[in-house]
């Protein structure tokens, strides 16, 4: 019998559901324009550099009044200023 094993979880943000909706769409919107999955971005923004729960959660108000492309192009940025964009290639 083998065992699963987990690992731990690190705490996150409680959302709402339209925080959760736009985290969803900024994780497709950069996996579609970095060319990975979306499994690869949310690893990224997760467990490599904490970006959903420092950025994209805490400016939701402000970032989901702006356009697909400006909100893509800020989280490249972040992504870099991070050093977690070259984490896409691999």
């Amino acid at each position: 019998m083998s065992t699963l094993i987990v690992p731990p979880m690190s705490p996150q943000t409680a959302m709402t559901p339209e925080q959760s909706f736009f985290a969803v769409f900024c994780i497709e919107a950069l996996a579609d324009e970095l060319g990975t999955t979306g499994d690869n971005i949310y690893r990224i923004l997760t467990e490599d550099s904490n970006i959903l729960d420092d950025y994209i959660v805490p400016c939701y108000d402000a970032l989901h009044t702006q356009g697909k492309d400006y909100i893509v192009r800020e989280l490249k940025e972040l992504m870099q200023k991070r050093g977690v964009l070259g984490g896409v290639l691999e």
